[in-house]
């Protein structure tokens, strides 16, 4: 079994800072995929930032330039460093982590419970 536990979220006026956390622990062989996505009210939930096994990363056009995503593999945590942070960027974000728990086994999605962003003044 595997769980996920987020964390940094908040309250931050327009042009802020915050950077979330989301630390993976039980039964990990393998990370495939790490994912942060983002749900704000009425809309349906997208994907923002992407790091491939291999280090490699993809951003949504919107965070592209201000998001950074990284990884910290001693701690299988992912992070998500979000700059120049916009009224537009609140949401509740939530990490997406590919997990293999064995090495005959293909990558299962564990999902974070979310974290609230606010970007107000």
């Amino acid at each position: 079994q595997v769980q996920l536990v987020e964390s940094g979220g908040g309250l931050v006026q327009p042009g802020g800072s915050l950077r979330l956390s989301c630390a993976a622990s039980g039964s990990i062989f393998r990370i495939a995929v790490l994912d942060w996505y983002r749900q704000a009210p009425g809309k349906p939930r997208e994907l923002v930032a992407r790091m491939f096994s291999g280090g490699a990363t993809y951003y949504t056009e919107a965070v592209r330039g201000r998001f950074t995503i990284s990884r910290d593999n001693s701690k299988n945590t992912v992070y998500l460093q979000m700059n120049s942070l916009k009224p537009e960027d609140t949401a509740v974000y939530y990490c997406l982590v590919k997990i293999a728990s064995r090495p005959s086994d293909p990558p299962n999605d564990y999902w974070g419970r979310g974290t609230q962003v606010t970007v107000s003044s």
